[in-house]
């Protein structure tokens, strides 16, 4: 059925070719950004972050449709909104420095002022939830030790910090229940194999709640509001999390939630009356929502083709805002009444000089690797591309490992293929989303397997009519950075380029720099990818620095000078290997950005980039 269905989608494209308006990268980033979706005390608007000024900052939406006001007006860092006080106008954001992941947690006033609440130079903390009360919020922070985070309570008349929980060994915190007197924690072994841990605030015991054999992963989600179940993921006995709950004066467990997929998130409004499930359904997020009285799903407003997420109830429960977004349409906020059932769109963040017709929807695919395993992906074809006019091609490689690429819209995606690019985003082997056997079977096989699924790729694309396979890239950010340096010195001959978004070239030395509040999921890290000190000579053969005197093919590289993650030197050494071979790179540094971009300005310089790169060394090879 697959392999039909793709045929006749070929068959119809090619035959339904046109030439498009293109449009510049700066048309395309005009398109703003939004997400977030705290309600004001009040209920009349609804916090969000935006980067409509080309910098992610806080803003507040009317609920009545008004214009979009913005509460913070920061020009260097990008500044996300947290939450609205629960009882007064103030609000809390977070911020980091130049994209250093060191983020603190800031209140605003109504006055204009701002207080950092969590100072220190090496400090990183994050908002955990407010009390049910609303008289405190919960935050971690690893101020007194960067590897781990520890649990305060602050009152919002003083903001002074009140330890709960200090935690000398790696637990990742998962919630706290609305009586106050449990934690629930999650503690990785590996990508694998996790356990839940349950802390009584009041005698400080922390129980195991989930001792088992083999690998299995155990996620915690959410407490009931009653406090007297906590809701948790588990793949135990299955290929798919499912959701389930335990009770905690009893600890009996059942099941609540199974799905042919992943169940990726259990969540609830204020005070429990509806329960929120997000389903990972072959590469689409879909989102359900219950009655937790009688079970019944909520009827959600009907859209075309495309995603809700970001969910968010108001605090007497009776308003709903979300987003919808779908490939050709950017994610808006919406606003849905439960009572009378209505729907109000509050944003339009697309570009109103683009044309959706210009755009292109995007199509899951199905491809054997060289051992038939069967390869998820994403596809996109431009409109001009047909037999009689083939294209060249890029494969995309996702981020992680063990991240996912997912249909929804993409400026990057679309700006490429609106300039005549197809693009296939691959979820090679070690992928999330497919199954935990999938999701294994990349396990210290970095620079084979996964990179071989990858090759794959570019032969399905051979199979199109509309392709030129000439002329076929490899891209990628992150880990799929990686998979484009290793392609481009363990695979020589199959990519004509490779586009570098701030990827690893020297495994042992990004294992060692990882940043301290990683320690609570290094151990996974090692079993995903290799131990620093037990496959040290492993590490060295999949890193591509060592073989740079293999890559033949052109190759950009673009790195933030402030990553802490990918630190720029592995973007350095990777360069000064090909240029003293003779080798061409374009390297592009970004001196106020980290791991990825966050400011539109550097985005327009490094996508602008990137097209200029694959139409002088791609399109016109």
């Amino acid at each position: 059925m697959v392999r039909y269905a793709l045929l006749t989608f070929c068959l119809v494209s090619s035959l339904s070719a046109r030439m498009p308006k293109q449009y510049t990268i700066e048309q395309f980033l005009t398109t703003t950004s939004v997400f977030g979706g705290s309600f004001s005390a009040d209920g009349k608007s609804i916090l969000i972050s935006s980067n409509q000024t080309g910098i992610y900052n806080a803003y507040r939406v009317p609920i009545s449709g008004a214009a979009v006001t913005p509460l913070t007006n920061s020009t260097k860092d990008s500044t996300y909104a947290i939450s609205f006080f629960p009882k007064d106008d103030r609000v809390l954001f977070s911020r980091d420095q130049g994209g250093n992941e060191r983020t603190h947690i800031f209140v605003k006033n109504p006055d204009g002022s701002e207080h950092d609440l969590t100072p220190g130079d090496k400090t990183k903390a994050s908002f955990a939830g407010w009390t049910f009360d609303d008289s405190a919020f919960f935050y971690l922070s690893n101020a007194r030790d960067e590897r781990y985070f520890d649990l305060y309570r602050v009152t919002t008349a003083d903001f002074k910090p009140q330890l709960i929980y200090q935690d000398d060994t790696g637990y990742q915190f998962s919630g706290v229940s609305d009586d106050e007197k449990f934690i629930a924690f999650s503690k990785p072994k590996t990508d694998n194999d996790s356990d839940i841990y349950l802390y009584s605030v009041g005698t400080k015991q922390m129980k195991h709640l989930t001792p088992h054999t083999g690998e299995v992963r155990f996620l915690a989600q959410a407490f009931s509001h009653d406090s007297h179940y906590l809701y948790y993921l588990t793949d135990q006995g299955s290929e798919f999390t499912y959701a389930e709950r335990y009770e905690i004066s009893t600890g009996k467990k059942e099941t609540v939630e199974r799905q042919k997929w992943d169940v990726e998130f259990v969540d609830f409004s204020r005070t429990g009356k509806y329960r929120i499930v997000g389903i990972n359904e072959d590469a689409r997020t879909k989102v359900e929502i219950f009655d937790n009285a009688t079970g019944k799903p909520l009827t959600l407003p009907t859209f075309p083709e495309g995603q809700i997420s970001g969910v968010h109830f108001s605090r007497d429960e009776d308003l709903l805002c979300f987003y919808f977004n779908g490939d050709r349409a950017p994610a808006n906020l919406f606003l849905y009444d439960l009572k009378t059932q209505t729907v109000k769109k509050l944003t339009d963040t697309q570009n109103p000089a683009i044309d959706p017709a210009d755009l292109v929807d995007s199509k899951v695919v199905r491809y054997k690797s060289f051992d038939d395993m069967e390869i998820p992906a994403i596809l996109y074809k431009p409109h001009q591309a047909s037999a009689d006019a083939k294209a060249p091609a890029l494969v995309w490689v996702h981020g992680g490992p063990g991240g996912q690429s997912t249909r929804g819209y993409s400026s990057l995606m679309q700006f490429f293929v609106n300039h005549g690019y197809v693009v296939i985003a691959v979820n090679n082997r070690g992928s999330s989303g497919y199954g935990k056997t999938f999701f294994q079977a990349d396990e210290k096989r970095h620079g084979r397997e996964p990179l071989w699924d990858c090759v794959q790729a570019k032969k399905y694309l051979g199979s199109l009519d509309y392709v030129d396979t000439s002329k076929i890239g490899i891209i990628g950010g992150s880990y799929g950075g990686y998979m484009t340096l290793a392609a481009l010195a363990f695979q020589p001959d199959q990519f004509v380029v490779g586009v570098d978004l701030f990827g690893i070239s020297n495994w042992v030395r990004t294992l060692e720099s990882i940043p301290p509040w990683w320690e609570a999921q290094k151990e996974a890290l090692y079993k995903k990818i290799g131990d620093p000190k037990t496959d040290r000579d492993m590490l060295f053969t999949y890193s591509p620095l060592f073989h740079a005197d293999k890559v033949e093919r052109p190759l950009m590289i673009l790195q933030g000078a402030n990553d802490p993650r990918v630190i720029k030197a592995e973007s350095d050494d990777m360069v000064a290997a090909i240029k003293k071979k003779g080798g061409i790179v374009n390297y592009m540094v970004f001196p106020d950005e980290g791991h990825g971009f966050s400011k539109r300005e550097n985005q327009i310089k490094g996508y602008g980039a990137i097209l200029a790169f694959l139409d002088q060394y791609l399109k016109g090879s």
